[in-house]
């Protein structure tokens, strides 16, 4: 399954993710700090969905309240439900 999210709050502008059987097989970030979304999006691909959310909910980018990786964890969270 392909989905797609629009991030809030954040530098990127959309988040394509690919899930199969329960894990993430491709993330694609678009906008943002295109070399840190590249690295995570190499390190969370084969992952289990549930523990890169667990992994990522939560992280905040200076003041903004969230980030690049708590909005790849909602944009996971709206894919799975």
């Amino acid at each position: 399954m392909t989905f797609e999210y629009t991030p809030r709050g954040v530098c990127s502008r959309k988040m394509i993710v690919e899930i199969e059987d329960g894990k993430l097989v491709d993330v694609k970030i678009v906008g943002g700090c295109n070399g840190n979304l590249q690295g995570i999006s190499a390190l969370v691909k084969g992952m289990p969905v549930s523990e890169v959310i667990d992994r990522l909910e939560g992280i905040n980018c200076g003041m903004k309240g969230t980030s690049c990786p708590d909005q790849l964890a909602k944009a996971l969270i709206e894919a799975t439900k």
